[in-house]
């Protein structure tokens, strides 16, 4: 039976047609797969599924999701990240280096935070396992680390207003959070630092105040500091005790669409 296959333009433009052939055939294509966007289990037999295709900065990886989660694309990604794809994918985190043994998924959380006498829009990034140096071998999280690297802050006090860095972008399409955006390599295009595996509803009032503002403030923690809070207010005081603990840090970034 040949696999029921999705394969966007830009996919198949990337990968050329010999290859589209041959997964149509169903000679490269997998039987069963675990969504790239769901992680549950998918049948390209069976079910109608997209070819997702992850390109770093030296490896792409073709991936695979189903349809209603997501459509045929291509998602251009640090090549960390990309790494951490190829393990998700292989099944090999528990033993990749500079793994801690749990492929870590960047946790986001929408909510307005008020800075000074300004209410502000702000999401909140949070790893769900320490993130570890690339080529590393040991476990220390490192997350806050490679992030000041990259233009970050450290923010002790939740009232004053985050710097701003340069390049990054939090992108907004149809009123919904769709990525974290960051500079690409010198003379290319941006791409996603974070990328919904579906696009992320917000409330009217974030949307608003974010449009207002045209800046969305970006708080980011280790694992375990702010977790899921079901109020702004709970949500602040989490934010308040990992800046206490210098476990903050944070960007101020442009609004792209709408």
């Amino acid at each position: 039976m040949s696999p029921i296959l999705d394969v966007s333009d830009d996919v198949r433009a990337e990968i050329g047609e010999e290859e589209v052939t041959r997964l149509l055939a169903g000679e490269t294509a997998p039987g069963s797969y675990d969504c790239t966007s769901c992680r549950t289990p998918g049948d390209t037999g069976r079910e109608r599924t997209s070819t997702v295709l992850f390109i770093g900065d030296e490896t792409a990886v073709l991936a695979f999701a189903h349809a209603t989660c997501v459509p045929s694309q291509i998602v251009r990604v640090s090549e960390e990240q990309i790494q951490g794809a190829v393990r998700t994918i292989t099944g090999d985190s528990a033993d990749a280096p500079g793994s801690p043994g749990e492929q870590a998924v960047l946790k986001v959380t929408c909510g307005q935070v008020l800075v000074g006498d300004q209410l502000r829009a702000a999401i909140v990034v949070e790893p769900s396992a320490a993130i570890v140096r690339p080529g590393s071998t040991g476990t220390q999280d490192e997350f806050l680390t490679l992030l000041l690297e990259h233009g970050f802050s450290t923010l002790g006090d939740i009232d004053r207003m985050p710097a701003a860095i340069p390049g990054w972008s939090v992108l907004m399409a149809a009123g919904q959070l769709h990525a974290v955006l960051q500079p690409g390599p010198e003379g290319t295009p941006t791409e996603s630092w974070w990328q919904a595996h579906q696009p992320l509803p917000v409330t009217d009032e974030w949307r608003s105040t974010a449009n207002r503002n045209s800046t969305v403030l970006v708080y980011a923690t280790p694992t375990g500091w702010v977790g899921d809070q079901p109020r702004e207010d709970l949500m602040r005081q989490a934010l308040e005790k990992a800046a206490a603990n210098g476990s903050l840090v944070a960007a101020a970034m442009p609004l792209a669409g709408t």
